[in-house]
């Protein structure tokens, strides 16, 4: 039958990951966002991140983010997250392309004076060490993941911080 993709089947295989997370923030949507467009900084905001370029105009629709993913793993993944829909300072729908291969969506609702993030993807795995990783230790692989998504929101909370005070002098 040879190898399914996720977006060919409609559905996760076995070297997919669905992932869904609720974040808190204590500024509201539109600081948050902001602090998203900071693209140009991204890749010193984050450890596991190399290799970062943006295509296009910045967080609108047909904008095109590369870089190279380096989780807690022996392994490295090349993606390319192509943004289908941009609506400030609301949501944002991408597609993920290259050693991972699935969709996101991010969604932004104010919460109290804060803002309530939901983040959902479901990814499948292209490499071959992954996917036998995915069928071998499975557990192993969800740790990497979860732990660069700790980082990432650990990190931005402190960043948003620092752009908010950056922007108010």
């Amino acid at each position: 039958m040879g190898r399914r993709r996720l977006s060919e089947v409609g559905c996760p295989t076995p070297y997919a990951i669905e992932y869904g997370g609720a974040f808190s923030f204590p500024t509201p949507p539109d600081d948050v966002w902001s602090g998203i467009e900071h693209l140009e900084r991204f890749e010193t905001w984050w450890s596991w991140l190399r290799e970062f370029c943006v295509e296009g105009p910045g967080l609108e629709a047909g904008t095109v983010l590369r870089g190279v993913v380096i989780p807690p793993l022996p392994y490295r993944m090349r993606i390319r997250v192509a943004l289908l829909e941009c609506v400030r300072p609301r949501r944002i729908e991408a597609a993920v392309h290259g050693d991972l291969e699935g969709h996101a969506r991010l969604v932004l609702e104010p919460q109290g004076d804060g803002t309530r993030v939901d983040v959902t993807w479901t990814i499948e795995m292209m490499q071959l060490p992954m996917r036998v990783a995915a069928r071998l230790a499975p557990r192993l692989l969800r740790w990497g993941h979860d732990r660069v998504v700790e980082s990432t929101v650990a990190s931005f909370r402190s960043r948003l911080r620092d752009v908010r005070r950056d922007e108010d002098q």
